[in-house]
């Protein structure tokens, strides 16, 4: 199994979802099955309790389970069926941890957050990589897997910690870590770059070293901010990749595509020469067409949480 971590700097909402989504689109054109999981750091143990003006969709699963509304990005994307699991909270965690010390699991050893919660999220990553979610036996090639909030998060600490131990252990050439960061434009002059060196130092000293850079920014990164980018953040050029604005989210897998973003996170994961090389001619047909509409058409929505756009995000998209 090939796991590729997405985090994310700077700022939340940078995207991190349909860029997680758009990863493993791309890999499933290069011919990987893929999977995916989604880390949400708060106490709660799913997002069924939660006021969708905070938090935005709750997504409901096959199974039943109220989830992040990221899982259903990752399903629309990748035609996958997830299930509760796939969606994991600070509070199932310490559930789960609690429960097996009520029961004596930890033969009255002191329950510490390392190792037993470390471990704890560990394992649950890799049982939950293995489970089949395109309707095929066996498990994917590779597991997604989005770390949710932003790095330095008092709240991410357990979890980029195991994270951590979590890339030691499965071996360099089987964890592939890609950054999400924001490059912003200050007074129209120059693309900062400052940051994102600052947000990849501090995921460093965190234990986790970034394989490739996917830069938020207004406009097509430069390459002079491309190159500072490289020379600081100790990641090559090639692995550098500019996430721009586009007139729809469907026109992301393109812009990966088109910069052979699948190439990095192959070469990073060892699987040269494994996959195709991705066409993904239906999807640039889909983002055409969204280009291509001109005609408005108003389309009501009934509902209680209509103050925010994300609240009924599976609707409108």
């Amino acid at each position: 199994m090939k796991y590729v971590l997405v985090t994310g700097g700077v700022v939340s909402g940078l995207g991190k979802g349909v860029t997680a989504s758009s990863i493993g689109l791309v890999l499933k054109a290069c011919g990987l099955r893929v999977t995916a999981i989604k880390i949400d750091p708060y106490l709660n143990t799913d997002a069924g309790t939660m006021s969708p003006f905070e938090h935005g969709e709750v997504f409901v699963l096959d199974d039943g389970g109220e989830v992040d509304l990221d899982l259903g990005n990752y399903e629309r994307f990748l035609d996958i069926k997830l299930t509760h699991e796939n969606n994991i909270t600070t509070g199932k965690i310490y559930q789960f941890v609690i429960d097996k010390e009520r029961r004596g699991d930890y033969l009255g050893r002191t329950v510490q957050v390392v190792p037993h919660i470390t471990d704890a999220i560990q394992e649950w990553i890799e049982r939950v990589a293995m489970l089949p979610v395109d309707g095929k036996e066996g498990p994917a090639d590779v597991c997604v897997i989005e770390l949710g909030g932003t790095i330095g998060d008092i709240e991410s600490m357990p979890f980029i910690e195991a994270l951590g131990q979590f890339s030691c252990r499965v071996g360099a050439g089987n964890f592939c870590l890609v950054h999400v960061s924001l490059v912003p434009v200050l007074n129209a002059i120059e693309q900062k770059t400052k940051p994102t060196q600052h947000s990849v130092r501090g995921l460093r000293g965190l234990g986790l070293t970034p394989n490739v850079l996917a830069c938020h920014c207004a406009s097509p990164l430069d390459e002079n901010a491309k190159q500072k980018l490289s020379q600081f953040c100790h990641v090559p050029t090639t692995n550098i990749f500019s996430l721009h604005d586009v007139p729809n989210i469907w026109q992301i897998p393109l812009l990966l595509r088109d910069q052979k973003a699948h190439d990095a996170i192959l070469r990073e994961l060892k699987l040269q020469g494994v996959g195709q090389e991705p066409m993904l001619e239906e999807w640039s047909s889909m983002a055409d067409i969204c280009n291509s509409l001109r005609e408005p058409v108003r389309i009501a929505i009934v509902g209680k949480y209509t103050g925010l756009s994300d609240s009924y995000l599976s609707v409108l998209k």
